[in-house]
């Protein structure tokens, strides 16, 4: 509860946003640093988000059982299928306590076949990064750095947000290290 409740208020001292995005993303002036949080892939292998450098992430925190977290999914899966690769990846970082197992149900459940499962069944990601609520998604830019964040559900494979994103990826191919 003291970790949630410093996280909102570090998101409360934080500068107001730059710009917004599609669909209410907000944008920060600047690049902010990130905690290098810990979780697990498909296999049960740590990894962080330093794993990820040299790559565009938008991190997308959910659950199982949030009911506005399953509906994005889908919509996630196909922004996956169409833009990761080399220079963007959607990580999917299931809070699940359960683990590995439900992710997995859920992902055959509901067909997601481009998304790789990731967890953190301590749920200490979310606090970390100040996700006082999920879904919460930051877009990363290629050395991990916060660009921005959307809290709620989104339409991620709208064609707005994926020009957005396009044109994100694009202006960061400049700073890969």
């Amino acid at each position: 509860m003291v970790a949630l409740l410093m996280a909102m208020a570090k998101i409360a001292a934080a500068t107001p946003p730059e710009r917004l995005g599609p669909q209410g993303f907000l944008l920060w002036e600047s690049p902010r640093d990130v905690t290098n949080i810990r979780f697990e892939d498909d296999t049960g292998s740590p990894l962080t988000l330093a794993d990820f450098e040299g790559k565009q992430v938008l991190l997308n925190i959910w659950a199982t059982w949030c009911g506005p977290c399953r509906e994005e999914m889908p919509t996630l899966d196909a922004l996956q299928a169409e833009l990761g690769g080399l220079d963007f990846e959607v990580v999917a970082l299931s809070i699940d306590r359960k683990g590995l197992e439900v992710v997995n149900e859920f992902y055959q459940e509901v067909g997601i076949e481009h998304l790789s499962p990731y967890v953190d069944r301590t749920g200490m990601a979310s606090a970390d990064l100040g996700a006082v609520g999920i879904p919460t998604t930051l877009l990363l830019d290629r050395l991990g750095r916060e660009l921005g964040r959307l809290v709620g559900e989104a339409e991620w494979d709208t064609p707005e947000m994926i020009e957005f994103l396009t044109e994100t990826i694009d202006a960061t191919k400049e700073e890969a290290p």
